[in-house]
């Protein structure tokens, strides 16, 4: 039976690292770091910590029409920012709407404006708060407003799923095309969440990062000295389509989204399962869908927030998949962007693939790499030719997603469309 391939024929992304995809891949190859710290300065008297994290290379806001900034919540502002990016890196095709869909993960969707007219209701009385405050604080907004932005009209999805829902997004636009509902996909995540009580929840849940004296430093995934994440925010949206319809337009195609894996662990709120089972189920399921085996993989993208617990456990179920495999964990350098996460380190793994790169680990030659770790984990920059590349994605609730990306074996071309 024919099996529709799915392939990447746009990327946009707007990060601590740079305004756009090319500026923020520099700067990953480079080993910046996106990371600041007194980012929630004059919030003083509430007993924050230290607040290291990463915002935004630019406000998204000035990436769009004034009139239309200020009836978004900043998570909003950033997906449409990004799609933009995208849509024009496809080349602004022309698809038929009911065959053009959306789908935009997110953590939580728009808490600041949340958080910002609850304070107007409790300050100034219901009468002053803005009555665009709903459409600002949904969850499924950034969908919504990027299928309005271009006539989507196969399907609106808004993926939930903590720190895997950017991943799931893509893994489910990928779903559409090869279940024959749409043609492409506009898929990604956003994120803008860095605000008092979110800080404050992780941590009192002992989550954070305790390096805040040097912020570029904070976020040390892998490392033997980690001691949790870093919180950040941005977007990535990629433009997904049938590879028979990037033909028959002459698309450029950057890689091949060739398998997607998903698994519950069934096993806590919070920490990963102690045999790692869903996570390893989820790989095994992205490979098998991809048609590859272990050995075919070129690095993996891990998950790696910086967690002692976390980043053991994604260790040990790695090396039950891949043995001793090649990994790098983007995270040291843009924070983690939570609902976002997953769709900017697929975007990272894309072009790991079409430019035969592995992205630097930073902050692992302090304390090096942790003993608990087992894995070859990438230092500095390697320029080795990646012919696929694994990314994860493993969210609260025990949500794990797996991406397989390689490299573009039907590149779409005017005078030589793909076989059917």
């Amino acid at each position: 039976m024919h099996r529709t391939e799915v392939v990447v024929t746009g990327l946009g992304a707007i990060t601590p690292l740079g305004a756009d995809v090319a500026s923020t891949w520099e700067a990953l190859l480079a080993g910046a770091s996106g990371l600041r710290g007194d980012v929630l300065r004059g919030h003083g008297g509430v007993g924050l910590p230290d607040t290291v994290a990463g915002t935004m290379a630019v406000d998204p806001a000035t990436l769009l029409p004034p009139v239309q900034a200020r009836r978004l919540d900043r998570s909003q502002q950033a997906a449409l920012a990004a799609s933009a990016q995208a849509w024009a890196d496809a080349g602004a095709p022309e698809v038929d709407p009911d065959r053009l869909a959306s789908a935009i993960g997110t953590g939580i969707g728009g808490v600041g404006t949340l958080l910002k007219e609850d304070d107007v209701l409790e300050t100034a009385g219901a009468r002053r708060v803005s009555p665009r405050t709903v459409p600002m604080l949904m969850p499924n907004a950034a969908a919504a407003l990027i299928s309005i932005e271009y006539g989507a009209r196969a399907g609106v999805y808004t993926p939930v799923s903590a720190c895997s829902s950017g991943a799931e997004a893509i893994a489910l636009a990928a779903r559409l095309i090869r279940a024959g509902e749409a043609d492409v996909v506009i898929a990604g995540g956003t994120e803008a969440a860095t605000t008092p009580i979110t800080v404050a929840g992780f941590a009192r849940a002992q989550a954070l990062s305790g390096h805040t004296a040097d912020p570029a430093s904070a976020s040390r995934p892998f490392a033997a000295d980690r001691s949790g994440f870093v919180l950040s925010e941005g977007a990535a949206v990629l433009v997904l389509e049938s590879a028979e319809h990037a033909a028959a337009r002459g698309a450029r195609v950057h890689a091949v989204l060739a398998g997607a894996g998903i698994a519950a662990d069934a096993h806590h709120i919070t920490a990963p399962a102690p045999d790692g089972a869903g996570q390893v189920s989820a790989m095994r399921k992205a490979l098998a869908q991809a048609g590859l085996a272990p050995g075919q993989i070129g690095h993996i993208n891990a998950h790696a927030t910086g967690t002692p617990v976390g980043d053991a456990a994604e260790a040990r179920a790695i090396r039950e998949v891949f043995g001793r495999a090649t990994v790098t964990a983007p995270k040291a350098a843009l924070g983690h962007l939570f609902g976002a996460a997953g769709a900017i380190e697929a975007l990272i793994a894309v072009l790991s693939v079409e430019h035969g790169v592995i992205p630097p680990t930073r902050n692992l030659t302090a304390a090096g790499i942790g003993p608990d770790i087992g894995l070859d984990v990438v230092a500095e920059r390697r320029d080795v030719p990646q012919q696929a590349v694994l990314s994860n994605s493993f969210g609260f609730g025990g949500q794990n997603v797996s991406l397989v990306v390689t490299g573009a074996r039907h590149r779409a071309s005017r005078t030589a469309p793909a076989a059917p």
